[in-house]
């Protein structure tokens, strides 16, 4: 993705702001690896390992790990995060693996990294060099998380879905995301080709599905999945207003914007005029001041639980919550 290969990416901060991935999905993992009885714990792979978020949580299973990431950026920060843990990373791209990994060496992949590599891959690429790799009975598992939601402020809903996907250049970020990576993480990873079905897998892998963590919530906008796939929402934050600024300064579409619109940084906005004035905070915490399009955006949610009666100062909490799509395919 080309916002982090930018000098002005700071990996560090990106990764601070960003949800950490459930034990309990980690687990759905595992125990679809183990499913047989010759499974292997020798070697796992992380593709588009980010920072290493993700990486890390396989140290305690298996012998060796190892994490792959096209952006410079990312492999220095997660080298340094990560020093001394014995997780080796490289720069590498998940659809050409050839100088990183041979053919049948690695029992686990995983794309799950807080940057959501997945819904960058092309696939026609990736299911083969998977497929290469993977040693039999080796496992696939790719998660994205999809929109965030505010549950216990539901008419935020549409307010979210309007700044993230809406069309006006002015008042959305929706057109400053890249395309298609996007918009296959809108549609929950559903344009990923099932590997099973592809000549140029060779029926390698042999089993493929799909498990949603969405609960209620699976997008109203794509057909429905069988209720076998739906499974409860297992990311879940308690965060500060605060932080939730400071996630939504992750999105890549700020940076795209602000390069269109660089005056959009000097803009004002008046509301809650307590945030600089009624509260205290590290050199380090988030910075509230200021009228950008993400403070606006922040600002309005604020205004709705205010409306509901509930809390909106800068350093009250606030539940947030993201669906997940998650791909597992294991090798025959």
């Amino acid at each position: 993705m080309a916002t982090f290969a930018k000098k002005a990416f700071n990996a560090s901060v990106y990764s601070s702001f960003r949800p950490t991935y459930p034990k309990k999905l980690f687990q759905e993992v595992y125990e679809y690896h183990q499913a047989t009885e010759t499974t292997s714990w020798d070697v796992a792979v992380d593709l588009g390992c980010g920072t290493g978020q993700a990486t890390a949580q396989l140290t305690g299973k298996f012998s060796r790990v190892i994490g792959v990431d096209p952006s410079q950026p990312m492999i220095d920060t997660a080298q340094r995060k990560h020093k001394g843990t014995g997780i080796t990373f490289y720069r590498g791209h998940s659809e050409d693996l050839s100088s990183v990994l041979q053919d049948n060496s690695v029992d686990l992949i995983i794309s799950g990294s807080e940057s959501q590599a997945a819904h960058w891959f092309d696939w026609e690429k990736v299911w083969p060099e998977v497929s290469r790799v993977l040693r039999r009975n080796g496992t696939f598992a790719a998660w994205i998380y999809g929109e965030m939601r505010l549950p216990e402020y539901p008419k935020t809903t549409p307010l979210i879905t309007a700044y993230a996907q809406g069309k006006d250049l002015t008042t959305s970020l929706g057109q400053y995301f890249e395309r298609p990576g996007r918009t296959i993480l809108e549609n929950m990873l559903t344009d990923a080709p099932d590997p099973t079905l592809m000549k140029s897998v060779g029926g390698r892998l042999g089993h493929f599905e799909r498990r949603y963590f969405a609960g209620p919530h699976y997008p109203a906008h794509l057909p429905p999945p069988s209720p076998t796939q739906v499974k409860p929402v297992e990311l879940q934050l308690t965060m500060r207003w605060r932080d939730v600024l400071g996630y939504l300064r992750t999105w890549s579409s700020l940076q795209n914007y602000h390069e269109r619109f660089p005056e959009d940084l000097a803009r004002a906005d008046e509301r809650f005029p307590e945030d600089i004035t009624g509260t205290t905070s590290s050199p380090d915490d988030v910075d509230v001041s200021g009228g950008d399009i993400a403070v606006r955006f922040w600002k309005d949610l604020r205004e709705e639980a205010k409306k509901a009666g509930g809390k909106y100062g800068v350093d009250d909490v606030v539940s947030v919550e993201w669906p997940i799509a998650l791909l597992l395919a294991k090798k025959v």
